[in-house]
């Protein structure tokens, strides 16, 4: 059986849609989590100075997307043509999109950046989300092709992130969006790991 070792911070952030892949796939790992002190000693061992790090029997894999496309196709969560691929590439760059505005937002410290970035933000969220429930309500219920996918897991680890950026829940006013939220951390395996999680900064 291969090793797995995954380090990141004690967050949510990039790292978490990786955890639920790993931990509804069934795959024993080591889960690394560093505290922001800890950092500065572990920086230079990473590939481009950055986490989350993926280590399968040694091998360091880096860059996030790619990390969960690896383990999406290895899962059977990718899928099953390059047509059903390609939409979950797209959906997950949607997601991304929409992660990185409210993230630019949450960090800025200058008060008129931050303003212009909340402006962004406040543009782009209700776009995107209503985008993403019709996707979900023509797909059965799931992001794409009518079950489940890494895109599904990549943002039921999201939602609780942005949730608290913007400190209501992401999906309240997207019904169909609530429920394959809830879907997802129904998953037995998310379901337990999110059970015994520790507490999380963010």
């Amino acid at each position: 059986m291969p090793s797995y070792k995954l380090t990141y911070f004690n967050v949510t952030g990039l790292g978490e849609p990786i955890r639920f892949i790993l931990h509804h796939s069934g795959i024993k790992f080591e889960d690394k989590r560093l505290t922001f002190d800890d950092w500065p000693q572990y920086k230079s061992q990473m590939p481009l100075g950055q986490v989350p790090i993926l280590e399968i029997d040694g091998k360091q894999y880096h860059q996030s997307k790619a990390i969960g496309r690896l383990l999406a196709k290895k899962n059977k969560l990718y899928g099953s043509s390059d047509d059903e691929a390609y939409e979950i590439d797209a959906t997950i760059d949607t997601i991304e999109d929409l992660r990185v505005a409210f993230s630019q937002y949450h960090w800025e410290k200058d008060e008129a950046q931050k303003e212009k970035l909340k402006a962004a933000v406040d543009t782009k969220r209700p776009e995107y989300l209503q985008k993403l429930e019709e996707q979900v309500k023509k797909n059965g219920g799931y992001l794409v092709g009518g079950k489940l996918s890494w895109a599904d897991l990549l943002f039921g680890a999201y939602a609780e992130m942005l949730s608290n950026i913007q400190e209501s829940e992401l999906t309240k006013d997207h019904p169909e969006l609530k429920k394959l939220l809830d879907k997802v951390r129904a998953l037995p395996n998310i379901k337990a790991y999110l059970a015994q999680r520790p507490k999380v900064l963010m």
